[in-house]
Parts: structure tokens; C-alpha cells; sequence
């Protein structure tokens, strides 16, 4: 049941047969790209489109969209925007990846990007400023990194007990990996726990993260808000259950499969939010000119069927106080 909400950002995209595409030649270009799949964005897809159409622009209509998928492998990301950057492509829309906005501005001063990612943009060099980024970059952060300590504190209001935390980190996507790190690291440090780091960037080394986590006896797990953690939740989520794994999550597709807790952006908002912007760059407004927008909006959700497997009590505040609740 759906209880508090409070952000601004929105979503929407979708694909064109590669005939109509040929025949749109003279139509603006958005080189889109991901770190994962269509197959888990469609509907955050839809949202992307929906941004679009609010500034006017529907795809073969009046706009060609190349989509780029980096199937979860950040060593594809600097390849694939090559591939885009050769194509002259109007616009830059890279979502959902640290990585691939870096990897973005890296490859081309002139092109606009607009990108939508986790860490602090100022922090990790995307832009000079919030307000003013300058360059040929803005676009939508996540606050992913920020609320990785909530994540823990939420932890540790279902399992008081705990004094040993597991963190399922994927290496492979480093910039982000350090940011939400160095958040979570100070939240253990202040709640008096042990924080026991895995790494994870390959469906077997996910298996060896939950292997050692038993080994070392740990009392709950936070997953990291990670575009390859988030290719595989069915994985994620069975392991936490086969081993009675207390876990929170940054995404809802988590608790949605059966997984104990989430809490982060609202992700469809951003999407269309990126929609927007993306169609505003079209239009004619300069990257330099449009202020990064912050997501307002986080999401607390809890399965309580979940929780009552595990054998946790729900403290009533922390179920009264969530976004949603699975029974």
C-alpha cells in the first residue's frame, strides 16, 4: 500500500525499426545508452519517451533514437560511447551509470550529455557545480551514494541485534563503488558494527560473496545500489532467502521478488525527468545552462511476508513510515 511520497522527477523511451530509422535521415539523433538491458527498462523506457513527448518530440516522429546496451559490463562502456560519439549523434543521454557519464565526457567536449547517475556529480568530476555545471554536461543525480547510510541505519532498525554487516559491491564500477563505500563505512563506524565488504561481478563471484558472508557469520547484508547487482535481483534475493540473509536494497525490484527491504529514488520520476532534458537539449537549451536536478523523491518498502520468514518483528514506526508494504 502506497503511503508518503515526496519528489518531482518522472520517466520514458522506446525503439525503431532500423527501415524507419534509414528514412528519418534528416531527423535529430539521441545516442541513448545503459548499463543493462531493455529487458529490465521497458517500462522505464516508456517513461523516458514521456519526458520526451512533454517538450514536443516522439520518437520517428521527429527524433531517432540509437540505443546502446552495455548488458551490466562497465568494460563496455567507453566502447560503446565511441560507437555513438562516430555517429555525430545529437545528443547524449547515458543513464543509470557513473561509469558511462565519465566515459562520456571523456570522449567528446561538443556533443551534449545529459546523464542520470548515482554518486555526487560534483564530487566525481561530472560537473563544476550543481547550479552552473558548465561544460557540455547536466542531467539527474540519484542520490544513490547519499543514502547508502540510511540503508544501513534502516538495517539496523529491523536487526538491533546485528553486530556484523555484510556489503555486496561490484569492483568493476570503482567511482561509484568508493562513493557509496565511504558512506556506508562511516554509518558502521557510528552504529558500533562490523562491516564486512564482498565483492561481486560476475554471477559465480556472487555466489562466493553470499559463501563467505555465511562463513563469517554475518547478521544482515546491504547490497549496493549497482547496475550490475541490479541485472541480477532473482539471484540476489534467492541466495538471501537460502540462507535466511536479512538484506536491504536500493531498488524496489528487489522487495517486489521477495526481498526483505529497499530504500532509494523513485527511479521512474528521473527517467522522465532525463526525458525532459534530453528534449529541452533538442530544442536548443545549453547543458551549461540547465542545473543538475537532485531526485526528491526516496521510496522505503518492506515484505513483510519476507520479514515474518525470517522470523524479524517490524517495529511499527518503521512499517508506518514506509512508501509501501507487501503482506
Amino acid at each position: 500500500m502506497k503511503r508518503r511520497q515526496f519528489i518531482t522527477l518522472l520517466g520514458s523511451a522506446g525503439a525503431w525499426p532500423l527501415a524507419a530509422r534509414a528514412q528519418q535521415g534528416a531527423l535529430p539523433v539521441i545516442g541513448f545508452l545503459h548499463l543493462t538491458s531493455l529487458e529490465t527498462n521497458r517500462e522505464n523506457l516508456a517513461t523516458f519517451r514521456q519526458g520526451l513527448a512533454d517538450t514536443g518530440y516522439v520518437e520517428g516522429r521527429n527524433v531517432t533514437i540509437e540505443y546502446r546496451w552495455a548488458q551490466g559490463r562497465n568494460d563496455q562502456l567507453a566502447t560503446l560511447v565511441a560507437e555513438l560519439v562516430r555517429q555525430q549523434v545529437s545528443v547524449i543521454a547515458v543513464l543509470e551509470t557513473t561509469n558511462g557519464a565519465l566515459a562520456a565526457k571523456a570522449a567528446t567536449q561538443t556533443i551534449p550529455i545529459v546523464f542520470m547517475q548515482g554518486a555526487d556529480p560534483v564530487q566525481v568530476g561530472l560537473v563544476k557545480s550543481l547550479n552552473r555545471p558548465g561544460g557540455n554536461l547536466t542531467g539527474i543525480g540519484l542520490l544513490s551514494a547519499e543514502t547508502a547510510a540510511k540503508r544501513l541505519e534502516l538495517l539496523l532498525e529491523l536487526v538491533p541485534k546485528a553486530a556484523s554487516i555484510g556489503y555486496l559491491r561490484n569492483p568493476t564500477n570503482p567511482v561509484y563503488a568508493e562513493a557509496e563505500t565511504r558512506e556506508v563505512e562511516t554509518a558502521a563506524r557510528s552504529h558500533g558494527v562490523r562491516l564486512l565488504i564482498v565483492n561481486a561481478s560476475s554471477p559465480s563471484e556472487i555466489e562466493t560473496a553470499f559463501a563467505d558472508l555465511v562463513q563469517q557469520r554475518t547478521d544482515a547484508l546491504q547490497v549496493a545500489s549497482d547496475g550490475f547487482l541490479l541485472t541480477h535481483p532473482d539471484q540476489i534475493v534467492a541466495l538471501a532467502a537460502r540462507h535466511a540473509v536479512a538484506a536491504i536494497y536500493a531498488w524496489p525490484q528487489f522487495t517486489a521478488i521477495g526481498g526483505l527491504m529497499s530504500y532509494g529514488t523513485n527511479i521512474r520520476n528521473a527517467w522522465r525527468q532525463a526525458g525532459s532534458y534530453t528534449g529541452r537539449i533538442l530544442k536548443g537549451e545549453k547543458p551549461a545552462d540547465l542545473p543538475v536536478q537532485q531526485v526528491t523523491k526516496i521510496d522505503l518498502v518492506i515484505n513483510l511476508k519476507t520479514a515474518k520468514t525470517l522470523g524479524l518483528d517490524v517495529p511499527l514506526g518503521l512499517s508506518a513510515g514506509a512508501d509501501e508494504v507487501i503482506e
